[in-house]
């Protein structure tokens, strides 16, 4: 496997070149229009421009250029085909959410630009070969079913990303922990013998985790900007590239690990646990309700906590915790070989939903505090709201 360092460079690479251009991406953003208003779908309270997945885009592209020049990654690159391919379908699929945050498109041609993304994907040869099941046996897919599958496998990430990017630092901070649990957990399956050294799934991780840190500065609450569906889609993309690398790629078991620990294509699943939660949920409400999929509302996990009492960064805070837990279900076995770290992961989860559900209700007062946030966006919507033109000041 290439050296740690050489990952760590690549990823420095994408923070540093996200960080310095998201301030010009800023100005653009307002410049042709990409700007999100405060309406009763969001928790924002001011304009906001939404075109920051642009910044990611560029720190893609040169975070790829630096790998190809790294002594480390020249095998790795070594498939060019399939390394160029995941950078068009990155560049595809940026640039369907891009048009939509600066005008909004139908769902239908939002959806055929991310199917074209994973086709690509899969005709470059980025795709899942092997698939398994707990309790039974591996599957080998045949080429039809290696490229659906690998459609659907895009489509599921891109959309879970999107779904949960409904707070300031939310998805940037979740893919962040996600991507780097992931670059450590393909770096231990490599250094074992049980990953090719020449996989791409570590490199494309290096390069997520990357483009989330410079991004998160300028995106915590309040944040000064949003990754819109440009960059969502983008990162639920290279988050497949990844995983599929890693986990569809491996006909060998990893000693050490409970049975969902045996499949390394479930990894993702567990470390990504939130947004797919989240994801589960959004589509069962909105099939209840007889209303689209890409219906928005206000009635995800981060709109439940804040309404539970609390606040803004608190319930980041929150989701954040849940997802490197759920993180460490994977990389305590990985690292050690031993599965006994369900129980105290097991009880260190149960104590952070206990304090999900009833911190706020112990202290009345932070109640008061954290609703705060609520009643300010309340307040800004009822002002957008009322129709005010030609309307004389109240004496």
């Amino acid at each position: 496997m290439p050296a740690l360092s050489a990952y760590l460079i690549v990823g420095a690479t994408a923070a540093l070149v996200t960080f310095a251009t998201v301030p010009l991406v800023r100005r653009l953003s307002v410049r042709i229009g990409a700007v999100a208003p405060p309406d009763e779908r969001h928790v924002h309270l001011v304009p906001t421009p939404r075109g920051g997945g642009a910044a990611m885009m560029l720190g893609l592209l040169v975070a790829f250029g630096a790998a190809a020049l790294i002594d480390d990654f020249s095998g790795v690159m070594a498939a060019r085909t399939e390394m160029v391919g995941v950078v068009v379908a990155a560049a595809v699929i940026w640039s369907v959410g891009f048009i939509d945050d600066v005008r909004e498109i139908s769902p239908p041609a939002k959806l055929a630009g991310m199917v074209l993304a994973g086709s690509i994907m899969s005709l470059t040869g980025v795709s899942i070969l092997f698939f398994r099941v707990p309790f039974f046996d591996l599957l080998f897919l045949s080429a039809d079913w290696s490229a659906l599958v690998t459609v659907l496998w895009v489509l599921g990430m891109a959309n879970a990303v999107n779904f949960i990017d409904g707070l300031d630092g939310l998805a940037g901070g979740i893919i962040a922990i996600a991507s780097a649990t992931f670059l450590l957990y393909a770096l231990q399956l490599g250094n074992e013998g049980v990953l090719d050294p020449n996989n791409p799934g570590a490199l494309w991780a290096s390069i997520t985790l990357g483009l989330c840190v410079g991004f998160l500065p300028h995106n915590v609450h309040p944040a000064r900007i949003f990754m819109g569906d440009g960059g969502a889609l983008l990162l639920g993309l290279l988050m497949a590239a990844s995983t599929m690398s890693v986990g569809g790629r491996t006909t060998e078991e990893f000693s050490g690990q409970a049975f969902f620990f045996f499949a390394p294509i479930f990894i993702p699943l567990v470390i990504l646990g939130v947004p797919i939660l989240d994801t589960l949920f959004a589509i069962a409400r909105r099939a209840v309700k007889r209303s689209a999929v890409a219906e928005a509302d206000k009635e995800h996990l981060h709109h439940r906590l804040m309404r539970l009492g609390h606040g803004h960064r608190r319930s980041v805070l929150i989701l954040w915790l849940w997802t490197a837990l759920l993180s460490a279900f994977v990389l305590y076995p990985t690292y050690t070989g031993e599965g006994d770290a369900v129980v105290p992961i097991g009880v260190a989860a149960l104590a952070l939903g206990l304090f999900t559900v009833f911190h706020p209700r112990w202290r009345g007062a932070a109640i008061e505090v954290d609703h705060a946030d609520l009643d300010a966006i309340e307040e800004a919507n009822a002002r957008l709201r009322s129709p005010r033109r030609g309307r004389r000041p109240s004496p």
